[in-house]
Parts: structure tokens; sequence; C-alpha cells
């Protein structure tokens, strides 16, 4: 069942220890913070300092961003150390990252759809570019909202979902 937390436009949630805010916009689909929200909870122990939708001085803003120190309200010329992804990603997008941030390790997640596709495009990005950090897609299937239980707390692990990692 989902969580009444998750009728709100505001959402106050937790996981391992921290707590984050998710707001859901009025045109935004209900899967998209959703998936934001889950993706910070499970790379939240590898990156404590992840948060949501933070500028980074990049003409693309990542739905989830880590950096090596505490976040601040903008990380302008600052290479994060994880950056995810919820949802449409177009091909563009994935090929200027890739190239631009070989540091970052990257997560991209899509709502109950086969990874096939993205994998072969995600390949193709990261062909002839020299990376030191994987590319990770994830699939979340249809449920994986009541990870997210009535008090806000997330309850999720890779074991919950469909994940493939590229290096």
């Amino acid at each position: 069942m989902t969580s009444q937390i998750l009728s709100r436009t505001k959402w106050m949630l937790y996981a391992h220890g921290q707590h984050i805010v998710v707001k859901k916009g009025a045109r935004e689909k209900f899967v998209h913070p959703v998936m934001k929200a889950l993706i910070w909870a499970l790379y939240l122990p590898e990156y404590p300092t992840a948060s949501i939708e933070i500028r980074i001085g990049d003409r693309f803003k990542p739905d989830v961003v880590a950096f090596a120190e505490s976040p601040t309200i903008y990380q302008v010329n600052q290479q994060p150390l994880f950056w995810g992804e919820a949802g449409q990603t177009g091909r563009d997008k994935i090929q200027s990252i890739v190239r631009r941030f070989p540091d970052t390790h990257f997560a991209m997640a899509k709502w109950d759809t086969p990874l096939a596709p993205y994998v072969d495009i995600v390949a193709d990005a990261l062909k002839n570019v020299r990376r030191n950090a994987p590319f990770d897609l994830i699939n979340f299937p249809i449920g994986s909202e009541d990870s997210i239980d009535d008090d806000g707390n997330i309850e999720i692990t890779f074991a919950d979902v469909e994940y493939v990692r590229l290096e």
C-alpha cells in the first residue's frame, strides 16, 4: 500500500540516519520524485553527502548528487562523486556527462522498464571514453514506492531492483 506521505506535494523522507525533503512538482509524474528519493536512499551508504536537486554550475542538473564534502547550495566547478538521474535521460546528456565527469559514478533509473535497450545506449556512450568510475542502470519495479512507509522511512536495497553496472 502506498504511503500516506506520498499523497502530499512535499515529503520528508528518512534513510540511513539522514533525512531529505522531496517536492513533487505540479506537472511532474508521481514516479519521478519517488525515483529520486529511492536513488538517494540506495546510494546514501556509499555517498553520505548525497542530496536531491542541487545545481552544480553545469548546464545539466542532476536529480541526485554527492560531493566529497558536505553539500552547499551551489557546488560550482566541483566534480561530483556521484550523479543520479531518474526517468528520461537523453543520449546527448549521457554522452556529455560521461566525458566531462570521468571520475563521477553515474546511476540512471527507470520505472518498470526493461534495461536492455539502455545498456546498449550507455555502452555506446562509454565507447572511447576514458572513465574511472562506473555507470549503473536501475529498474524500479512496480510497487517500489511501497519501500516508503507512512512515517517516511525508506527501506530499499539493490536486491529489490533490477541492477546493471557498466564499468
